[in-house]
């Protein structure tokens, strides 16, 4: 349903019989061709059509593309338990809050090497490291044989929480054999090994044994780990650490709560306290890696947060990797903090940043252990996938048994072997404020069209009866060209509205209003791109007396 061939809003979908289990329900940001789009989440109508037949969603990671469509989602599946490790179910009972569902939503909590039956699906989990705590792949038994779900993953040999990927557990899913590999490919494009996430923690000791004055860093809220570390070490230079932004501040609470963070003694101060010690004893971790209109760090920027205004002589530190489409927004607010008189950290060789998924010989690696008779390569884009469907077919596996998939491709294996089926309905779903689903494509291409072209407007009333015009046509124009550069056209205008009126009443009796506003916008779109090179958006309104 979503993350094949793209980046985030992960969701896959297992169907055996009656029965189907969801695995994650991710979000994905809006580009810059999604003006006024909040978020992107997948299209569940071939779900929604199998209402009967869902018997549970595993999650395995709190990441917003992997549950950021959980409260809309869950809207048509409120009694579909959703099952998770123990933050991640904490993490998301922090989201449905805000969203007044987690007292309606049944949680169940999983631990790795503990079998759970979701329907009459035989599933496990085991413990992968990632960017966020307690993140798991999946094993879901069916006829046919084992599935594995690797959810977002890589090999850290040192991670800062001391829980490494079980290569034990994934030695005894192999022995037993594994029908169906789907795989990460995010960083199927980056050759060797990712860094380890404790190399963060020496570039932030480097930054912070440099600064003079405030720190000020930005990740994600959900990096707990990263969060961490970066109060640990800010602790040991001597600094006191507020925490700012909603989501960050409910994210830690959260995970301090359920144990996963904790702090060295008087490190935290709240944010209202800043301003009661000197600027060289201060860290400040926010919001806004992405450069987020709305965030913290961006508010920050233009002077409008209520507790901190970047000044002169802080140290901004980008502690994440933009995601695509975002880096015209990050950039933007980079170039604000610059002009505050900040020195900012963003480079992608200096800032304090590492993936949380698997490169090439890390894939190389689990392909290896896991000896698949099937491989599908999951969670990215197009080019991704094949990079990673040709690792495996390097590796040993058949390739008529290595397959490339997109949104909406079934993938169906029986005792015939394995083939791509029929495509279902899938695509994107857009969230507008509380409209969720009503912005069409239609619309998004008149947005678009309006904010790159303009628009044109045309108020003409005629008589109900003979059809003649009594008032106007008034044209007003918005984006197209200043009204008083275009007299003259817009009087050229109104003479070609009045013609294409004229030809569509040929009769006694009024036409249709429906005819009369094709003849308007007709003569009028030619008009204008013949005069212009230009297709604004063209909107008679025909009112009748």
């Amino acid at each position: 349903m979503g993350g094949v061939g793209e980046i985030g809003k992960n969701m896959m979908v297992i169907e055996q019989g009656n029965d189907i289990v969801i695995v994650d329900s991710g979000l994905m940001f809006p580009d810059e061709q999604m003006p006024g789009i909040d978020i992107v989440i997948p299209d569940i109508r071939y779900l929604r059509e199998r209402k009967d037949k869902v018997r549970g969603i595993l999650i395995t990671h709190a990441h917003e593309d992997h549950i950021g469509a959980l409260p809309y989602v869950l809207r048509d599946f409120p009694l579909v338990p959703i099952h998770g490790t123990k933050l991640t179910l904490g993490l998301i009972k922090t989201k449905l809050r805000e969203h007044k569902l987690a007292d309606k939503t049944i949680f169940r909590e999983i631990a790795p090497g503990t079998p759970f039956q979701v329907g009459p699906f035989s599933c496990d989990s085991y413990y992968v490291c990632h960017s966020i705590p307690d993140a798991v792949g999946m094993t879901i038994e069916t006829a046919q044989g084992t599935i594995v779900h690797s959810g977002d993953w890589k090999f850290d040999h040192t991670p800062v929480d001391g829980r490494q990927t079980d290569f034990a557990r994934l030695s005894e899913i192999a022995a037993k054999g594994v029908m169906l590999l789907m795989s990460d490919s995010t960083r199927a494009e980056v050759p060797g090994y990712t860094p380890s996430e404790r190399h963060v923690g020496e570039i932030f000791d480097g930054i912070m044994s440099r600064a003079q004055g405030r720190i000020i860093t930005t990740t994600f809220a959900s990096n707990i780990s990263r969060i961490k570390q970066i109060v640990d070490i800010a602790s040991a230079w001597g600094r006191k650490t507020a925490i700012i932004g909603r989501s960050m501040e409910n994210y830690t609470k959260t995970a301090k709560e359920l144990g996963y963070l904790e702090y060295p003694e008087g490190a935290i101060i709240h944010a209202g306290d800043i301003g009661k010690f000197p600027d060289h004893e201060l860290c400040i971790i926010t919001t806004g890696s992405q450069g987020e209109p709305t965030s913290a760090l961006s508010r920050m920027a233009l002077g409008d947060h209520r507790h901190v205004a970047v000044k002169e002589g802080d140290t901004v530190v980008m502690s994440s990797n933009p995601i695509p489409g975002n880096e015209e927004l990050v950039s933007r607010t980079v170039d604000n903090l610059f002009k505050l008189g900040a020195e900012v950290v963003y480079e992608a060789a200096n800032r304090p940043h590492v993936s949380g998924h698997a490169s090439q010989e890390e894939l190389k690696l689990l392909l290896n252990i896991l000896q698949p008779k099937h491989f599908v390569p999951i969670h990215g884009e197009y080019r991704m996938l094949v990079r990673h469907a040709r690792m495996a077919i390097d590796l040993g596996v058949d390739p008529d048994k290595s397959f490339i998939i997109t949104n909406g491709d079934v993938l169906e294996i029986s005792d015939r072997g394995a083939k791509v089926g029929e495509h279902v309905a899938s695509g994107q779903v857009y969230v507008d404020g509380l409209g969720v689903g009503d912005v069409s494509q239609s619309v998004m291409r008149d947005r678009v069209s309006i904010g790159t072209e303009g628009i044109f407007l045309v108020v003409v009333t005629i008589e109900q009866q003979t059809g003649a015009v009594v008032a106007g046509p008034d044209i007003t124009t918005r984006g197209f060209v200043p009204e008083e550069d275009a007299s003259a056209l817009i009087e050229e205008a109104r003479k070609k509205v009045l013609e294409g009126l004229s030809r569509a009443q040929t009769g006694p009796h009024l036409a249709e209003v429906s005819a009369l506003k094709n003849a308007i916008h007709e003569s009028l779109s030619s008009f204008l791109y013949d005069r212009t090179k230009r297709r604004p958006m063209v909107l008679p309104v025909i009112m009748q007396v």
